[in-house]
């Protein structure tokens, strides 16, 4: 096994790595609920079927709404790499 990693982690993306990450995400955004902070809870976000935006949710609705923000949400599309979304997105699902 070595150090290699299988191609299929980095689609898949880490949810431990991403907890440095989401701190930028909590300052606005509750994780242990679906309450309302300044953007919505994130709490069981995969679970619902409709982000706040009103789309579906799922991996490419959600990262869209990283990528470009909206609604007083700064997009994070140059600030976080490829990586550091997908780490992300794993996080969220396990919250």
């Amino acid at each position: 096994m070595g150090g290699s990693v299988p191609a299929w982690s980095a689609a898949k993306g880490d949810p431990e790595k991403s907890k440095d990450v989401y701190t930028q995400c909590g300052m606005c955004h509750n994780a242990d609920s679906d309450e309302k902070k300044m953007g919505p809870g994130l709490k069981g976000l995969f679970k619902k079927d409709k982000l706040a935006s009103g789309k579906k949710v799922n991996d490419s609705t959600v990262r869209s709404q990283i990528d470009e923000g909206g609604k007083g949400m700064p997009p994070y599309k140059d600030m976080l790499s490829d990586q550091e979304k997908d780490d992300l997105i794993a996080y969220l699902k396990t919250l």
